[in-house]
């Protein structure tokens, strides 16, 4: 972009309407859309915009959708002169898809633009499941929920998706090796043509650290990591209240730490008879933290060792970006005797220990912060935001 300058009127207006519908907005975010409403004079001094200028902006914003005029309340107190114009922002407006991409379910949440929950739901699907297969779950999933929620597709404004693997810019699938035929997948391009709209693929690690900052256990902390923790475990971390992405989508792949000393593989670590388990048989892996609770010697030493990694995994992040809260989520944080031993061997390890905290969010994290993705989407178009949470740095 040249450098801007006060000569171009069609500039100004984008930025005074930019201005109003956010002070409209913000007026009116604390309580329910048809009860909250700011007068002219509310924005005036809200946005330091001359009253014509304000009133001719709202105008545009009604006939646009994303205002309405509030009418006065019949049988009120009626004061002498014209009764002053009240507007609300129009939440109802447009609408927002989170979806998680799992490898043992799909789930997808709905919202309007102010982020409030109008419904979600959840499909399983099975680990082996072919890409094709999986993603026609989506499809089926996004489907039920629009139409138990009476809601349009092309109110869609923004879509937000987590997914296994090292996710590119542009929706492509780097690497996964949690899903079949995940590797190298467009997810992005193949995504969009069931919507018409903005379709932001993340991983799903980082879209869980954005949501425990926006709605978890990591609200009101910048630097902040979130562990998913498994067999194979990732993280996504916030830097300063921005996603950490790395140059290429990998930030976060501590699963892949046990290669640099040749360590045994993921597979290997919980297992109690010499042969690995799949990473992805959960129930598998909690049949042996039962064993360990009930006295099984080889058992109690795989759940060891299994921990032992994980702090291994965790220390290696904490002690290169020095969070204030470590977030803990992830199937295994269902199981007993987690986050103790993470505190205290945290301690040990790392110069500065962390706040380690179990996710708020559990199941629904991916999903909530994939809806967080859209919603940043949305509030930069609509009210220039200059930085969010999600938003890319180009590369140099």
């Amino acid at each position: 972009m040249g450098r801007l300058t006060g000569g171009d009127p069609s500039l100004l207006r984008r930025i005074n309407s930019a201005v109003v519908l956010q002070a409209l907005r913000a007026a009116t975010a604390s309580a329910p859309p048809d009860a909250a409403s700011a007068s002219l004079t509310d924005l005036t001094l809200a946005t330091g915009l001359s009253r014509p200028t304000v009133e001719g902006v709202v105008d545009g914003l009604i006939d646009s959708g994303l205002a309405a005029e509030v009418p006065a309340e019949e049988g009120g107190v009626r004061r002498q002169g014209r009764p002053a114009r009240r507007f609300r922002f129009r939440a109802e407006a447009g609408h927002l898809l989170g979806i998680e991409i799992g490898a043992h379910r799909v789930a997808a949440l709905l919202s309007d633009l102010d982020g409030r929950a109008l419904g979600s739901t959840v499909r399983e699907v099975s680990e082996k499941a072919p890409a094709d297969e999986r993603l026609e779950r989506v499809r089926a999933a996004v489907a039920e929920l629009l139409r138990h929620a009476g809601v349009e597709r092309h109110s869609l404004r923004a879509v937000g998706v987590g997914s296994p693997g090292i996710v590119e810019a542009d929706g492509t699938v780097h690497l996964c090796t949690a899903l079949p035929g995940w590797t190298g997948l467009p997810l992005g391009e193949r995504l969009r043509r069931s919507f018409r709209c903005p379709v932001l693929v993340e991983n799903d690690a980082n879209t869980a650290a954005v949501a425990e900052h926006w709605k978890g256990a990591a609200v009101g902390s910048d630097d902040v990591v979130f562990v998913l923790a498994g067999l194979s475990p990732g993280a996504g971390s916030l830097i300063g209240g921005r996603l950490h992405r790395g140059y290429g989508g990998a930030a976060g792949e501590i699963g892949a730490l046990h290669l640099l000393g040749r360590e045994a593989s993921p597979e290997q670590v919980l297992s109690t008879t010499g042969e690995p388990l799949n990473p992805l048989d959960e129930a598998q892996v909690v049949r042996v933290f039962a064993l360990a609770r009930d006295g099984d010697a080889r058992a109690r030493a795989a759940v060891d060792r299994f921990i032992r990694r994980l702090v291994h995994d965790t220390a290696a992040l904490v002690l290169a970006l020095d969070p204030e809260v470590v977030v803990v989520g992830g199937w295994a944080t269902d199981l007993d005797g987690m986050l103790d031993p993470l505190r205290d061997e945290l301690a040990r390890y790392c110069l500065r220990p962390p706040q380690v905290a179990q996710s708020l969010l559990g199941e629904a994290a991916v999903t909530t912060g994939a809806l967080r993705l859209a919603l940043d989407h949305v509030e930069a178009e609509l009210f220039a935001v200059d930085s969010t949470v999600t938003a890319r740095r180009a590369r140099r």
